[in-house]
């Protein structure tokens, strides 16, 4: 399906040279770039899930929710590469 989308000329410029620096068209980096997001936001709703149930079983003590927060930044940090 083709598509229309507003890109700023930066972000057009770097996918652009990316693009040919890896031999693909821009409409595949986009691709990779877009499921790459839903993928993390997955990964996100899982972990968010996950210390829901958690913390229903049994309620979450000061050390647990540090331990939990130090957790999120971990993942957040080498897992998805970005800061939350």
């Amino acid at each position: 399906m083709k598509t229309a989308i507003s890109v700023p000329d930066e972000i057009f410029r770097e996918v652009d040279e990316f693009a040919k620096k890896q031999n693909c068209s821009r409409s595949e980096v986009f691709v990779l770039a877009v499921a790459e997001f839903f993928e993390r936001r997955k990964a996100w709703k899982l972990l968010r899930d996950l210390n829901a149930v958690y913390t229903e079983v049994s309620p979450e003590t000061k050390d647990d929710l540090l331990l939990r927060r130090k957790g999120m930044r971990h993942f957040a940090k080498k897992v998805n590469k970005e800061t939350y």
